[in-house]
């Protein structure tokens, strides 16, 4: 596996692949590996010839109370999984190489990011469509990998590869859980024991309202608030929004309707660590 930190020579390596007909993959993460981040990896290892992981803790698309400074790094243990997982180039720039102090361009595509997390952290979507058309151009990929964990974003880009023209296919992942279902996240090292047993419930949840969804209920007032009532049960959980709208647009729904495609998604805080889950369904 190459290990690449400069720009320059991450676009000339890409150059030099894409002239002898390799295809390229390309899998954008902030790092603190997980199991999730190297099912995305071994996707891109069936799709293109070359896999690039960007290693990146992006700081315009974190608030500033949010948790930047914190956020978990571990570079070396990193690159050893990137590198089982079949990594075949780690792009690790840094913050001055990605943001030079003449740094003055953005990316803000509207609606579907002011919603959701748009709504709770309003320049989020800002900072990662920035961050992740940034990645396009410096590693000139064919293929685009995201996790379905974080299916807003994953609209989110889809949207930007449109409305841009990047010549790129993004393929989204079914989300990787833990066996008790907790949806993995580099956040979960966050939590304490305590916690971590009660942050089963986000998913839990989830599987309620198909339950609930499959015996016949088709009002979303109703499902979230047995949502709301089966998080709250837990004493270290809170919720920030619950969300059943459509998959593609993120428009709320009040009535389900058969054929509707749906993206049932919430955000937790779970004591003060801040986790996200979905599932999409067909009515």
């Amino acid at each position: 596996m190459k290990i690449i930190s400069a720009i320059t020579e991450m676009q000339r390596t890409a150059d030099e692949a894409r002239l002898l007909g390799k295809s390229i993959a390309v899998v954008p993460t902030m790092g603190y590996l997980h199991d999730g981040h190297l099912a995305l990896v071994r996707i891109a290892k069936q799709n293109a010839d070359v896999v690039i992981a960007t290693l990146f803790v992006n700081p315009t698309q974190f608030g500033p109370t949010e948790d930047f400074n914190k956020y978990p790094r571990d570079v070396e243990r990193d690159i050893k999984l990137a590198e089982s997982a079949g990594t075949d180039i780690l792009f690790v720039p840094s913050r001055e190489e990605m943001y030079p102090t003449d740094y003055l361009t953005y990316i803000v595509i509207e609606k579907i990011t002011s919603v959701l997390e748009g709504k709770f952290r309003p320049t989020h979507f800002r900072g990662a469509a920035t961050v992740v058309a940034k990645l396009f151009n410096i590693t000139k990929p064919h293929i685009a990998v995201f996790g379905q964990k974080d299916a807003q974003q994953a609209i989110v880009i889809r949207q930007l590869v449109k409305d841009l023209n990047f010549d790129i296919k993004i393929i989204v992942t079914p989300t990787m859980r833990e066996q008790d279902g907790l949806a993995m996240s580099s956040r979960n090292m966050y939590l304490s024991s305590t916690e971590r047993k009660e942050s089963t419930v986000l998913y839990q949840s989830l599987q309620l309202a198909k339950r609930l969804i499959d015996n016949g209920e088709r009002s979303c007032s109703k499902l979230i608030s047995e949502m709301t009532k089966l998080i709250t049960s837990k004493s270290s959980a809170s919720v920030d929004y619950i969300s059943i709208a459509s998959a593609s647009t993120l428009q709320e729904f009040s009535n389900l309707e058969t054929g509707d495609n749906t993206l049932i998604s919430l955000a937790v805080r779970i004591g003060s660590t801040r986790l996200i889950d979905n599932i999409l369904l067909t009515i």
